[in-house]
């Protein structure tokens, strides 16, 4: 499975706004989403495994083609060559490793020590990263609508992110299961941020993307977790469609039964509920959600309630009935019962 960080209806609102470069990006962008998400790729099988605790990463330059994976700038003990795209998915790659380890203790994407690849300069003025169950791959965006895809923290963190989903609950990639499998993203994408920064759930700007939309473009990132539905209305781009509850609830059949849609919802839900919790993210809010997506219990196609329950019951068995009481309404406020 791919996992693109730029939805289908984003691109195609380009299309349908723009003319000229921007438009033809955005067609030829589009246009290889849906190519990725007809294939099936298999499981990243790469010999070299990481000491736990200790990150293993590779660089390589497609040199603004679309061969994968390209020719390697970077393996781990070497020195960058200090090209900005390739120093920053350096980097990411490495907090990313860092916070799942000092969190979670977890050994990669896999807890098995997967060594982790990206891919720069993919394709010419790409809009669009993504995860392809193997590697990590990075557009250069256009530089009118979209800026580099190295530059956001949150969306390496976020791709990632889909290969400890895809290892641990395995969520199916439709409807609610799969807007659940996008909002893991979303969550330890921004908590992989908060992390670095040392953020609170107080001081947390709770944006997806922050700083890749490029000048001129109105709007503050691709996603808002605090407030669904606000993080952009620009006539380029739409305006954000995603609901904030479930009485706005979008049923779709477009974006794999609006995956990238309804993610606003349980996003919502983590936010509630680790703001009401206090401190750091990752500390209450951030592990019950954590055992939620390393249950083996919860079902490949849970909906929003199922998942819900277990966040709420981890919240519980790992510290008190009070975090427990604050997951659950969280989950009530944004309508899920």
């Amino acid at each position: 499975m791919t996992y693109s960080v730029i939805p289908p209806y984003i691109l195609r609102n380009i299309i349908d706004h723009c003319s000229g470069a921007p438009q033809e990006s955005a067609r030829r962008t589009l246009t290889h989403v849906q190519q990725l998400m007809a294939e099936h790729n298999h499981k990243a099988a790469s010999s070299a495994t990481a000491q736990p605790g200790t990150v293993l990463r590779a660089i390589y330059d497609a040199e603004n083609t679309q061969n994968l994976p390209g020719t390697l700038i970077r393996d781990e003990g070497q020195p960058g060559n200090g090209d900005v795209a390739a120093e920053e998915a350096w980097n990411y790659l490495g907090i990313t490793y860092d916070f799942y380890w000092q969190i979670f203790k977890r050994n990669s994407l896999d807890n098995k020590g997967l060594k982790l690849d990206g891919t720069v300069h993919y394709g010419k003025e790409y809009q669009n990263a993504f995860w392809n169950g193997q590697q990590m791959v990075f557009g250069d965006g256009d530089g009118e609508i979209f800026n580099r895809f190295t530059v956001a923290l949150d969306v390496v963190a976020h791709e990632l992110t889909h290969g400890v989903t895809e290892n641990e609950a395995g969520l199916v990639y439709f409807q609610q299961s799969g807007a659940l499998n996008e909002s893991m993203s979303d969550v330890f994408g921004s908590l992989v941020k908060q992390f670095h920064l040392q953020q609170t759930a107080d001081q947390a700007d709770w944006l997806i993307g922050e700083g890749l939309l490029a000048a001129g473009i109105k709007g503050r990132g691709l996603r808002s977790m605090s407030a669904p539905g606000t993080a952009y209305d620009d006539p380029k781009l739409g305006k954000d469609p995603q609901p904030a509850d479930m009485d706005h609830y979008i049923d779709t059949r477009d974006d794999n039964g609006g995956v990238h849609l309804n993610s606003g919802i349980p996003n919502r839900a983590f936010y509630l509920a680790a703001k009401a919790l206090g401190g750091f993210a990752w500390e209450l809010a951030g592990h019950a959600w954590y055992d939620t997506l390393c249950d083996k219990t919860l079902p490949q196609d849970a909906d929003f309630s199922t998942f819900a329950r277990f966040t709420i019951e981890h919240g519980g068995k790992r510290f008190n009935r009070s975090v427990a009481e604050a997951i659950q309404s969280a989950w009530q406020q944004v309508g899920v019962t």
